[in-house]
Order: structure tokens, then sequence, then C-alpha cells
């Protein structure tokens, strides 16, 4: 097994106070926490932090591994354990060493972590669910298969892409009767064949006619709650943008749509249409 420099975890030195070595472990415990933390590797860096602050927070412990260090050891250096270093504890009873590294438990036994570790909660479960983006807007519940399970997840209202719902003792199980981790379901939202969301704006293209764009009308605009009526001033042309305040995604601020008008002529599919079109390039000839 390779040697470890709890100090060099914590990034901390030899003689840092107590106080200076907790702070470091909150700092780094916070970092890399895995519900909060997205960097490659988080997991594993939390559980050696967590397991440098166990081996020098007690001052025996901190005393034993100090004088281990003593003898010049270096990160990646092999160590074996020896009978006045570790060896005679490996047979030591105890609970379990928490998820600790060989080397811990070399030096410390795997009663090292704890000699009475008491009822540990379950860690969290990290997964994603791609929802629609009605289902997104309006909220409701939606069944989802997780692990094997289907479950029944409740969708709020509003929800945007990236965020998290939480299911309470749906992750990891507890030990030594702790309660069961949570599930943190990441939403991702299926593409739409109409709407782009944006934030907690929507846009939607509007076809219309040339008539239309060059006369004004009113005409009915699809929204993600429905049908509304939007007044297409004379002159507009292919590309305008038109706004429906607060017709976007739900929130404390809800979002806004964005109507962009795309004007387009019909085929002329008989004499009568071509006709039609010949009198209007000649009317607007000059």
């Amino acid at each position: 097994m390779q040697f470890k420099d709890y100090y060099d975890t914590l990034g901390v030195k030899p003689e840092a106070s107590s106080a200076e070595l907790k702070s470091a472990f909150r700092k780094l415990a916070r970092k890399y926490h895995p519900d909060v933390s997205k960097e490659a590797g988080a997991e594993d860096k939390f559980k050696a932090v967590n397991e440098a602050y166990e081996a020098l927070k007690d001052p025996e412990k901190r005393r034993e591994y100090d004088a281990l260090r003593a003898r010049g050891y270096k990160p990646g250096d092999e160590f074996q354990p020896t009978p006045d270093f570790g060896g005679f504890r490996q047979g030591a009873e105890g609970a379990g060493n928490e998820g600790f590294s060989d080397f811990f438990e070399s030096l410390f036994g795997r009663s090292g972590a704890r000699a009475n570790p008491g009822p540990r909660r379950g860690q969290d479960l990290r997964a994603h669910a791609a929802i629609d983006l009605e289902t997104a807007f309006t909220g409701g519940t939606q069944r989802l298969e997780l692990n094997g399970e289907r479950l029944d997840v409740t969708i709020p209202a509003g929800i945007l892409p990236g965020q998290t719902i939480r299911l309470r003792g749906k992750g990891h199980p507890g030990r030594n009767g702790g309660p069961a981790g949570d599930v943190l379901l990441e939403v991702q939202l299926r593409p739409h064949a109409r709407f782009v969301l944006d934030g907690r704006d929507v846009t939607v293209k509007l076809p219309i006619t040339p008539w239309d764009a060059a006369l004004g009308s009113t005409l009915k605009v699809p929204t993600l709650a429905g049908e509304v009526d939007l007044r297409i001033p004379p002159g507009s042309d292919s590309g305008r943008k038109m706004r429906l305040k607060g017709r976007g995604m739900p929130g404390s601020e809800s979002g806004d749509q964005y109507v962009v008008l795309d004007v387009r002529a019909p085929a002329a599919r008989s004499d009568e249409q071509r006709e039609a079109y010949l009198r209007l390039r000649d009317a607007f000839d000059e």
C-alpha cells in the first residue's frame, strides 16, 4: 500500500493547530461535497479529506502518524505495516473503517475511525430525468423508473433544465439504523417542436401571409398555456420580434414569450391565384 500525507491532503503545515486543521477540513469538505461539487473526482477527494481529518483531529492518532511520517515517508512511497506501526492492530475488532483506506486501517485498526459509529445516514444518489416542456411549465406528477423502481415524481411548475428535485429517502440505505439518503434528480427538457427555451423566456416562430404582414391583422398565437390573440401591426417585416409579457415559464419573476414573424408567400395553385399574384406585381411594379 502507499503512504498518505494527510497534511498535504488538507493543505496545511505539519505544525498546524487544531483550529487550522478544522478550518481547512470544513473548507475542503464544502468544496468537494458530492451534493455541491460537479468537479470530476469530487467524491474521492471528499473521502480523502474526511480520512485525513479523522487521522489528525485526535491528538493520540496524530502523534502516532507524526512519528511514522518522521521516518521520511513521502506521498506515494510504499508502506508495509510493522509491529511498531500498525501491524499489531490489523486484527482489531470494530464496526468497520467507514470506507477509509487500507493505509488508515493499518495504522489505527478497523475500529480506528469510530469505536461506536452509531446510526449513519446513507449516501445520496444522483440521477437524471427527461421531461416535456409542457410538464415543466404546468407542473404535475410524472412516473419515472429509477434503479428498477417506478416512482411518481412531483414536478414543480416552472422548473428549468439543470435544476434538481430531491426525493427523500430514495438514496442508498443507511447504516446501523440510520436513515436512507436522498435521490437528487437533475431535470433535463426534451427538445420541443415549436418552442425554444432561453432561461425563463420562450420563443416561437409565427408563419403569416404577406397581406397580414402588410395590412396588419389579429392572429391566434400558440403559448404554453394555450392560444392567445396577437395584433400584427401594418407593415411588419419577416423576422420582427413581438413580446407577450409574462407568457414564458412561471417563477418568482415569470419569463416572457417572444413571437418571431415568418412571412411566407403561399404557392399559386390555380390560374386565378396566379392572376392575383400578377395583379399584385403590377400594382407594386414601381
